[in-house]
């Protein structure tokens, strides 16, 4: 079936949308990692603090999440239904989990007595915390866009070659995951 010029270019808008805003967010995170660079020529900076494990079990789980979502979207395209919404139930159990891991780490910094803000907080901390949590709080649109998609997976509504809609949030998925993978290594080699 021939895609109609009007279509194609709804789909373009659409992708190119969803790039600006990854973009913007790019920024965002960009700013504060610079901030944290900046801030780090600080005298009371501490520079020797280790992020707590459960922040690297978490990247190799929202990393293995991307996989899940990629092979969900092959299945689709080969209307394997049941297995794509099986594959994007995984998906969204992995970044339950990471968030999880996520809430385990901010634990276990408190629990070695680092806080965002108080007499016991450093600068570097609080933006540990916020680099950490900003992106988390972009990990549960992510989770929202995920079950969307799983949804209308679920019900069929998507066509192996009408998948748009899946397509957009397998790339926020992905962004997410990259993301989190630049920012724990900034965190770790960023001393």
């Amino acid at each position: 079936m021939e895609v109609s010029e009007e279509i194609k270019r709804q789909r373009r808008a659409k992708k190119m949308m969803l790039w600006f805003s990854l973009i913007s967010l790019v920024m965002g995170f960009a700013g504060w990692t610079s901030a944290y660079i900046v801030s780090s020529k600080r005298k009371d900076w501490i520079a020797e603090i280790d992020l707590p494990f459960s922040f690297w079990i978490s990247t190799a789980v929202i990393l293995i999440s991307s996989i899940t979502f990629y092979i969900a979207r092959r299945r689709l395209q080969r209307e394997d239904y049941k297995a794509a919404a099986s594959l994007l139930g995984l998906t969204a159990l992995l970044g339950l989990t990471f968030v999880y891991l996520q809430f385990t780490g901010f634990s276990a910094m408190i629990a070695n007595g680092y806080y965002f803000t108080g007499p016991t907080s450093s600068i570097k901390i609080s933006y540990i915390f916020l680099i950490a949590f900003v992106h988390l709080i972009h990990l549960f649109a992510g989770l929202i866009v995920l079950a969307v998609v799983f949804y209308k997976t679920f019900k069929q509504r998507y066509a192996p070659t009408a998948i748009l809609g899946f397509e957009l949030g397998e790339t926020f998925w992905h962004f997410l995951g990259l993301l989190w993978l630049y920012l724990v290594l900034f965190m770790h080699f960023v001393k």
